[in-house]
């Protein structure tokens, strides 16, 4: 059973957290996407559980019950939050994983935290907006087009852009979430959204949008902006998963990681969307496991 506590962060703020999995064994740290904020999902739980990890991940700044920074951060200052949470809970060494706009976050622990972080996994996750070499746009469905170029003219134009086109994707209903993200989603992960997944879907987004849109405008923020770490840096293991049935972050972001992180496996999948990547967390665990040196 997960337990969701209210944590003292930096600054004098508050990070809610959900704790979760097995009752003991080793730690994984799960960054969610964006926008997200902590929800209970028991297949999830039961993933972790059946992993032999206990996890945590929580709301950032501005979703959910988190308060919000003074100003927008960036993927830095979310390894803060994370040393904030992993330290109260007494973790010393673990695993993490990022999911679409967590995988940035996941790959700042491996850069930053290499005496603590065993191993990272970014699932579907984003490249560096500057990446060299990479049409960052190409194959995104215009969704994402009008969103990122909008985050790129700063806090006010972003915050109003999402204040008059995405209050629907935050308060949508379990049967609302695939209308309500458009042309981001592709057959396969359509397939792949059962009943269970539409309602996480939902209940996370619901919770992201409990201040607004301040949270998501952070996160499109970060994403446009320099990440602050060097990928060559990384020197622990890391896993890149994605599929190129993914209109949200292409196929081409998750193949120019694993190019340009040194420590990296590749998982790069024909079949594979974004939502789908979600039904293989069973996979994703087992591997990093193994390449935490805990398998």
């Amino acid at each position: 059973m997960s337990e969701r506590l209210h944590l003292p962060g930096p600054d004098g703020r508050t990070i809610e957290v959900l704790v979760g999995g097995a009752d003991a064994g080793p730690w994984l740290l799960f960054h969610g996407g964006s926008p997200s904020a902590v929800a209970e999902w028991p297949r999830f739980d039961d993933a972790v559980r059946d992993a032999g990890l206990r996890s945590v991940t929580y709301s950032r700044p501005g979703y959910g019950a988190s308060t919000p920074r003074p100003a927008p951060g960036t993927y830095v200052d979310d390894v803060v939050e994370s040393v904030a949470v992993l330290d109260h809970l007494e973790v010393d060494e673990f695993l993490t994983a990022g999911w679409s706009g967590g995988g940035p976050r996941a790959l700042a622990c491996a850069a930053l935290l290499p005496d603590r972080c065993l191993a990272a996994a970014t699932i579907a996750g984003v490249a560096p907006y500057d990446a060299a070499g990479l049409d960052w746009f190409a194959g995104m469905a215009e969704e994402n087009h009008e969103e990122y170029h909008a985050a790129e003219q700063g806090p006010e134009v972003y915050g109003a852009f999402l204040e008059a086109g995405a209050l629907d994707l935050l308060q949508a209903s379990p049967d609302d979430v695939v209308a309500s993200m458009g042309g981001l989603v592709t057959a396969v992960d359509e397939a792949a959204l059962d009943a269970s997944f539409a309602d996480w879907m939902s209940r996370t987004f619901r919770n992201a949008g409990a201040q607004g849109v301040v949270g998501m405008r952070d996160d499109g923020l970060a994403a446009v902006a320099p990440w602050g770490f060097a990928l060559a840096d990384i020197r622990v293991p890391v896993a890149v998963w994605q599929g190129r049935q993914d209109a949200m972050v292409p196929y081409e972001h998750g193949a120019w990681l694993a190019e340009h992180v040194p420590t990296a496996e590749a998982h790069l999948f024909e079949d594979e969307g974004h939502l789908s990547l979600v039904t293989q967390l069973d996979r994703v665990l087992a591997d990093l496991r193994r390449l935490g040196g805990l398998a």
